[in-house]
């Protein structure tokens, strides 16, 4: 995880090679709140009677942060237009067997 997080830290306008303590500092903070999100999701789930984690946990944990819940929002429709974009790409016969029929 340390070269994911030193690459988003240099994308951001860190130094190309920050120190190692900035980038575990930066890695444990981002975990933790990875796993507090999934525990506050997880606390939704139960609350609702269910076994398992659904998308719209997480959207219900983060409903008081407009800005994450919009960040959320946003890469879920990306990643619809990206499925049917590759569901339709998927679905047009080839043309070189097109071709050899």
């Amino acid at each position: 995880m340390f070269l994911t997080v030193r690459t988003l830290m240099y994308g951001f306008g860190d130094d190309p090679n920050p120190l190692n303590e900035s980038v575990a500092v930066l890695d444990e903070i981002v975990t933790d709140f990875i796993v507090d999100m999934c525990h506050d999701a997880a606390k939704v789930a139960t609350h609702a009677r269910r076994n398992k984690i659904k998308v719209d946990d997480f959207k219900f944990a983060l409903r008081r942060d407009q800005r994450k819940l919009g960040r959320v929002e946003e890469l879920l429709v990306l990643s619809k237009e990206i499925a049917d974009a590759r569901k339709q790409f998927d679905d047009k016969p080839d043309a070189v067997t097109e071709d050899a029929k």
